[in-house]
């Protein structure tokens, strides 16, 4: 696991042994997923537990801000992003 981010009081981070399709975990008070690129290119929340709706806006603000930045960690580990 290596942490890529820190922003807004979240811990972004991507599993070396992970899969596809491109996304982030995140931790804050809870934790959620992020696809990277949705059905429109969009970073696309897949799911989070123990987040307040305030704290799942802002980890989406997070990746929609920081995408270019994520998908090329993601790369850099992964290699090409399908």
């Amino acid at each position: 696991m290596v942490t890529v981010l820190r922003a807004g009081g979240l811990r972004v981070v991507i599993f070396v042994d992970d899969h596809q399709p491109a996304h982030v975990p995140m931790f804050g008070d809870g934790q959620a997923k992020i696809n990277l690129r949705g059905a429109g290119g969009s970073p696309e929340l897949v799911w989070a537990e123990g987040m307040t709706r305030a704290e799942v806006r802002r980890a989406t603000q997070v990746v929609v801000a920081q995408q270019a930045l994520l998908l090329t960690r993601w790369e850099d580990i992964h290699g090409r992003v399908d």
